[in-house]
Parts: C-alpha cells; sequence; structure tokens
C-alpha cells in the first residue's frame, strides 16, 4: 500500500510500518489507511499475525498530528474503521498483534501500542501520556491502564503526564522485552514466527473471550464459553485442530494446525 503505511507479508505475517515523516504522527486519512490494513488483515484467513512497528529509531509515534489538526483536520473526526490508529476499535480483531517500539512512544502513539496484544520496545524507546498538559484527555488510556497495571501508577501516569523509559514500561507489565534498537524488528519476527505457528482457531477464543469477559461476572463469562455461546469458541469446539491438538497429545507428536 502506498502513502504513510507500507507492508510487508511472509507467510501468515503481516508487518505494518507506519512511515510518516518526521516523527510519524497520524492524520485523519492516514488513520483512516490504518485501519483498512487491519481490517483486511483480520479478514485475510490465510494472515494470523502481525506486526505494527515504525520507520526509524528516533520516532514511534507521538499520536494525533496537531499539525494537520491545525490545517483543519478535527480531533472527533472520521479516523476510520479502526478508529484512531486503526486498531483500538476495529471489532472482531480475534488474531495476535505485536507492537515494535522504539523512540519516542507518547499520547496516541502510546495508545497505538496499547491496542497490540503483545509490546516489545528497544531501550531507547520512551514513553508518557502528555494530553494533561495540553488540557485534553487520553481518552483509550484513561480507559485502558488502569485495568492493566496498578490504578495508582496508572492514575500517576495519566495525571501528570511525566516521561517514564522502557525498564519502567517493563517493570509495570506493559511492555514484555527490552532490545537493541538493532534487533527489536528481529525480535519481533521471531515472536511473530512462533504464534503464527500456533492454533489460529484457539488465538481466536482467547481474544473474544478475554475481551467479552473484560466487562462480566466471572461465572457469566464461564457459562457463555461453556455453553458455546462465543462465535470463536464454538468454531473452534466442532473444528478439526480440535481433533487434531488431541492427536498430536496421544500420539506424541506435533500438531499440524490447518485453522478450520
Amino acid at each position: 500500500m502506498e502513502g504513510p503505511i507500507r507492508t510487508r507479508r511472509e507467510g501468515g505475517i503481516l508487518e505494518v510500518t507506519l512511515d510518516r515523516p518526521k516523527a510519524n504522527a497520524i492524520d485523519l486519512a492516514t488513520s483512516r489507511i490504518m485501519g483498512l490494513t487491519f481490517r483486511d488483515f483480520r479478514d485475510d484467513d490465510s494472515l494470523r499475525v502481525a506486526i505494527i512497528r515504525a520507520e526509524g529509531e528516533k520516532f514511534f509515534c507521538p499520536g494525533w498530528d496537531l499539525k494537520a489538526a491545525a490545517d483543519g483536520d478535527a480531533v472527533d473526526g472520521d479516523y476510520g474503521v479502526g478508529g484512531f490508529g486503526g486498531l483500538q476499535e476495529l471489532p472482531n480483531l480475534n488474531k495476535p498483534v505485536i507492537a515494535a517500539v522504539n523512540g519516542i512512544c507518547c499520547g496516541g502513539g502510546l495508545e497505538l501500542a496499547l491496542s497490540a496484544d503483545l509490546i516489545l520496545c528497544s531501550d531507547n524507546a520512551t514513553f508518557a501520556l502528555p494530553e494533561i498538559r495540553s488540557g485534553t484527555v487520553a481518552d483509550a488510556a484513561s480507559v485502558k491502564l488502569p485495568k492493566r497495571i496498578p490504578y495508582h501508577v496508572a492514575m500517576d501516569l495519566l495525571l501528570t503526564g511525566r516521561w517514564f523509559d522502557a525498564a519502567e514500561a517493563k517493570q509495570w507489565g506493559i511492555v514484555k522485552e527490552i532490545t537493541s534498537p538493532d534487533t527489536l524488528l528481529t525480535k519481533a519476527w521471531d515472536l511473530a514466527r512462533l504464534l503464527e505457528s500456533g492454533p489460529p482457531l484457539v488465538y481466536a477464543a482467547i481474544k473474544e473471550v478475554v475481551r467479552e469477559a473484560e466487562n462480566m461476572r466471572f461465572q457469566d463469562a464461564l457459562n457463555r464459553i461453556t455453553k458455546r455461546q462465543m462465535p470463536t469458541v464454538d468454531r473452534l469446539y466442532s473444528s478439526e485442530d480440535q481433533l487434531e491438538g488431541a492427536r498430536a497429545f496421544a500420539e506424541k507428536r506435533d500438531p499440524v494446525w490447518r485453522g478450520r
């Protein structure tokens, strides 16, 4: 795809690169392209894992493009099918997404990374939610962070807008692993290949269960699973892959997942 978003495909892995000099800020047009890119990833059964990364070492993404806003982009404009950055509001995205974060990752850029399932970062990565300083709210982060890290830590980051480094991000479980800038993409691809080799129907069920159960009582969520009331769970329990997993275990061999 031409423009600020580049894609590269290898087998069942799709690498999506944000390349919008100088800082990889996201305007409305870029957000809409990202939404279409991730929608196509979601709907292509031959794709199993996505990596979201950014060009260059200085910036992953600072979030909303304030220059575009000054030129007329409305903050409440049409961000596209997936919401800001194409990921955080994309419905039924039941495939793993890995964020490979380098350099500055703040505001909506951090919210974009938080929309991934796993985050790797380079040791030069720095993070912040500085919206407080410009008189606005980090909306998606205000919803997500207090559910993922200790409440008082999340409130500290949201209320002060302070910067924190890769080591602190790992301390609070925001990132999975810290690498050098030179090895970040290699590590992300290694992780993507590991996930690509796994059972796609199980991944889909995991993502739906986690998403749907977030605001449900434990027993209500469990009942929906055991009664096969979630589409991905119902598909999994009726699949060839479910039988293949049991057979492979009994036969002491590696399973061959076909996604059906």
